[in-house]
């Protein structure tokens, strides 16, 4: 056996352990016999919001992923801009920013006014800076 082939061996060698390793971080640990807790079925079972309500915050939660709407409230929490403003800060088209406003709006996450012909944009209310700064320490833990 000569030196590449030893060579040839460790790499291979280190990509089954490299896969092993990599098979255990993606399973999930389960339990090994099936058992129900009633107290703990009956506590989570009364806590459970109406399906409609657990639908609307799917629905909600969405929104947020996407990068550029998480953008546009980016620049809305330093002020209040019209479309065009939006457009010039994230160099994106005013027809591709008026669509991700409309999303944000419907979602009750943005509120606009009319002003001559400009229409500005800006934050709802202070709920969404909330859910933006939970999110952020979430990911920075």
């Amino acid at each position: 056996m000569n030196s590449c082939s030893i060579v040839l061996l460790i790499v291979q060698q280190r990509q089954v352990r490299n896969l092993a390793d990599d098979k255990k971080e993606n399973e999930l640990d389960c339990c090994e016999c099936f058992q129900v807790h009633p107290d703990v079925l009956k506590t989570v079972n009364e806590q459970m919001p109406a399906e409609e309500e657990l639908y609307d915050l799917a629905e909600l939660f969405k929104v947020f992923g996407d990068s550029t709407r998480i953008r546009i409230l980016f620049v809305l929490f330093e002020a209040e801009v019209c479309v065009c403003d939006l457009a010039q800060i994230l160099g994106m088209t005013q027809s591709a920013i008026s669509h991700q406003l409309k999303i944000l709006k419907r979602s009750k996450l943005v509120t606009s006014r009319r002003e001559g012909k400009s229409v500005f944009y800006s934050l709802a209310d202070d709920h969404v800076r909330t859910i933006i700064g939970q999110g952020r320490e979430h990911i920075e833990e």
